[in-house]
């Protein structure tokens, strides 16, 4: 079933995909994140225009399966604005407005579990409303919120696998092309969720480096 050489092809063939995987996985975590910040501290600190686009914003993404937006995304939004996407565009794009939705509720937790006290020693010492949300907050919330932003960032990985229904050319559509050209199906799937658990594994151990070495998450 698994000769030398189909599974050196295979492997080569989803390789091809790994960078799109990463590319979009990296980008949409960025973007997502910033999305999150926004829409989380204006939820958090009800700034009200803010907070109502921000409620909205999050009502529809968590409302509709990733699935459904990716093909909103790639189809209909063009049409509507008159505007081209790529398919790589549009699955960044998709992956960061359902990261976003989610990191939103993350930030938006953390800052809530920064005690009052922080804005009140913020102001008597002379700080600005700027100060206190960079100096104060933020890295507070931050190390509270690491290790939800890194499932998170986990998910998001996962969630690239969705784009090949666009078209985009990550490693799930390589393997699906490629097993529909061969039909050797068990070896390309196999070997694409060996990719996942390999990649997934790696970025696990990674962020478990990371909040232990900043403390997080650790009880």
């Amino acid at each position: 079933m698994f000769s030398t050489e189909n599974l050196g092809t295979i492997v080569g063939v989803i390789t091809k995909g790994l960078l799109w995987t990463v590319v979009i996985s990296v980008s949409s975590i960025i973007f997502g994140y910033i999305i999150g910040l926004v829409t989380g501290f204006s939820r958090a600190r009800h700034i009200k225009i803010l907070k109502s686009i921000s409620t909205f914003y999050i009502w529809i993404i968590r409302s509709t399966p990733i699935l459904v937006q990716a093909l909103y995304i790639y189809f209909v939004v063009p049409k509507v604005f008159g505007v081209s996407l790529s398919h790589e565009a549009a699955g960044i794009l998709c992956v960061s407005l359902n990261a976003g939705a989610y990191i939103s509720e993350i930030v938006r937790g953390a800052i809530l579990e920064v005690p009052k006290g922080q804005w009140e020693a913020g102001l008597s010492l002379g700080m600005t409303k700027v100060q206190i949300i960079t100096k104060l907050i933020f890295p507070m919330a931050f190390r509270t919120m690491l290790p939800a932003l890194g499932n998170q960032f986990i998910i998001t990985v996962k969630d690239t696998s969705i784009l090949t229904i666009i078209g985009v050319a990550e490693m799930t559509y390589q393997a699906g092309q490629y097993a529909s050209s061969t039909f050797e199906f068990v070896e390309s799937y196999s070997v694409l969720a060996i990719f996942y658990l390999v990649l997934i594994s790696i970025l696990t151990f990674v962020l478990n480096m990371c909040e232990q070495k900043m403390g997080a998450g650790i009880k």
